[in-house]
Formats: structure tokens, sequence, C-alpha cells
């Protein structure tokens, strides 16, 4: 008996989904281009019928759209859909802070300093990198709320986000409020008051949405 099974299509299926969820991210491929599965299966070196179950998941996503007779196209947003996501995130991320306020302690609040000051130096180097460090510490609060299904749903909204804040970035010398209003979210958490803890998470996200609807266009 081999000492362990060949790798199973489901696998596969997990390898093509975060290979090519990882290019749209970092922005390889632009709203409305086509990808073409055989092209893909060939960079990962599998068959084609795993990146189109892929394909499936990533729709379900919102990252990509399946349509008759073009296959799989990259998804854009709209000004009116960027705004819609950053609504539903100011709610499911106020709701995660709220869940998270009782398993808070000194040491949490230690790591979100860390957090904040990682995500500062990115921010100072000049590179995208601000975006990764901004996720953890987004990622590092909703994940103390102990929802599996809430952060999923935030983690797959940051995604459909990402390539966006990524070119908003760029564009800018860096985002300048950022350190303040992070730190304000963790002053807020400090309050011990949940409710207004929330309501900050919730203004903070919601403000940023402006900032990034400038971006959103195709053309750019």
């Amino acid at each position: 008996m081999p000492a362990s099974f060949p790798e199973t299509s489901a696998t596969a299926e997990e390898e093509a989904y975060r290979h090519v969820q990882r290019a749209l991210r970092f922005g390889r491929y632009k709203p409305g281009e086509r990808l073409i599965p055989e092209e893909i299966a060939a960079e990962i070196g599998m068959s084609r019928m795993p990146v189109r179950e892929a394909f499936r998941r990533l729709a379900s996503d919102g990252l990509v759209v399946l349509r008759p007779n073009r296959g799989c196209v990259v998804a854009g947003l709209t000004v009116d859909e960027l705004y819609e996501i950053f609504e539903i995130r100011s709610v499911l991320e106020g709701l995660a802070v709220r869940l998270a306020m009782p398993r808070i302690d000194e040491e949490e609040f230690e790591e979100f300093d860390r957090l904040l000051e990682r995500m500062e130096r990115a921010g100072q180097s000049g590179g995208s990198d601000w975006v990764v460090r901004h996720q953890e510490f987004h990622g590092r609060i909703c994940a103390l709320s102990q929802r599996p299904k809430l952060i999923h749903k935030i983690s797959a909204l940051h995604v459909v986000i990402e390539p966006y804040m990524r070119i908003w970035f760029d564009d800018c010398d860096k985002p300048h409020s950022a350190r303040e209003e992070h730190a304000a979210v963790i002053a807020a958490l400090r309050s011990g008051d949940g409710h207004h803890a929330e309501q900050v998470m919730q203004e903070h996200i919601l403000g940023t949405a402006p900032l990034l609807a400038e971006f959103v266009s195709p053309g750019r």
C-alpha cells in the first residue's frame, strides 16, 4: 500500500480555488477579463476539472461571474456595489466586535497594539503590504467573536474589495488617518461598552467607502 493516497479532486479544487483567489486579490486579473481554465490548470499542474469547480466557488463568493458562451469572467464593482459591500461589512464587523468583547483581555490588547504597529510600518514603507496588515488587524478582532460563519462572510467581503484597496493604497502616499482610526477602535474596545465599540467600528468602515469609490472604475 502506498504511503499516502493520491491527491483527491477536492484537494485539487481547493488548490485551484486558492490560486485563483490570490491572483484576484492581488489584481492580476482585471474586471471583465475572461479566465481560461486550461491556462490556469497548466499553471498549477492539474486537469481543468478542479479549476472549473473552483470557478463555481469563486462565483458564489462574488469574485467572478459565470456567463453562457463566455465562461468565467472576473467580476467588477460599481460604485453602488462598493458602498453596499461596506454597508454589509459595517453591520457584520460591528456585530463581531460586540460578540468579541467578553473575550478581549490585556493580552489581546497588546496584540492589537502590535498589529497596529505593523500596519504603521507597512504604510511607511510604501508597499501594499499595508493591506495585508490591515486585514490582520480586522481579522484578529473578528476571530474573537468565535462565530465561524460570521467570520467566513466577513473574510469573503474583504477578498472582494482587496484589489481596490491595493489600487487605492498605491495611488495615495498612505492612509494618513488609518492609525488614528484603528487606535480609536482599540480605545472603544477598552471602554468595555460593546454597543459603543460596535458603533465605532461601523463608522470606521463606512468612512472608508467614499475614499475607494473613485477607484472602482474598470478603466483605472
